[in-house]
């Protein structure tokens, strides 16, 4: 049944996403907001589907502990989803994510217009300073820059790989950090393949305070996420 269940999502998701991928390209003149408004329609499609299709729920949990306006988030990562469900509960997401997306037809170009982050991963000394460069502008604006500190999808349960570059943002916007949990990689494998039927939950945790020493700020997001990803893990929702 899963394997059914798998297959039917995998013809919705690619059945809804190409089509609108490229009628949302006639959105490319208009101001970015437009384009907001259409991604986050488009995923709430892809979570209609993966409920009643694919049998896996979406859960938001902690949404009290969301900043108003401007927030900087820090996310577990542990599968495509993790692109897509977030919209469906913050009003303006900006993620932080690898360059060479960027190359990709479609994908690229509304990721151009929505003015995500791209960050070069073999760039060092540059590429951070470019990331916090395009974060302090997006901030200008209400909106909700998401990085996910590991850096690129992990397996649930593997043993955490935090890198420096959430720090240098927490350091530089003198903002609170709040970090956000999940449990997607049970459910979905990293190409978005539903695996197990039942909740993909993304908990939102209490904002950690700016102002930490960066060893002080790295353990305790560290032990924020993970303590609650394996709490969703041992939950087995």
């Amino acid at each position: 049944m899963t394997a059914v269940r798998a297959a039917l999502f995998f013809v919705w998701f690619y059945g809804v996403s190409i089509p609108l991928a490229i009628g949302y390209s006639l959105l490319l003149p208009f101001p970015r907001q437009a384009m907001n408004v259409s991604v986050r329609f488009w995923a709430r499609l892809m979570v209609f589907g993966l409920r009643y299709l694919g049998g896996v729920r979406l859960e938001a949990r902690g949404l009290e502990h969301l900043p108003k306006g401007q927030a900087l988030i820090a996310s577990k990562h542990q599968s495509l989803f993790d692109f897509i469900g977030p919209f469906v509960f913050l009003p303006d997401a900006c993620f932080v994510l690898k360059q060479e997306l960027l190359a990709i037809p479609f994908f690229g170009w509304h990721a151009n217009k929505q003015r995500m982050i791209p960050i070069n991963r073999e760039g060092h000394a540059r590429a951070l300073k470019d990331l916090l460069r395009a974060a302090r502008e997006q901030l200008k604006e209400p909106r909700q820059v998401i990085i996910f500190p590991e850096g690129t999808r992990q397996k649930p349960g593997a043993e955490p790989d935090y890198k420096p570059g959430v720090a240098a943002l927490y350091r530089d916007l003198d903002m609170p950090c709040t970090p956000m949990a999940t449990n997607s990689g049970v459910h979905l494998n990293a190409q978005g393949i539903v695996r197990r039927t039942g909740v993909i939950v993304y908990e939102v945790l209490p904002p950690i305070p700016p102002g930490l020493k960066r060893q002080a700020f790295m353990a305790a997001l560290e032990t924020s996420i993970e303590t609650a990803s394996n709490a969703l893990l041992e939950a087995g929702i």
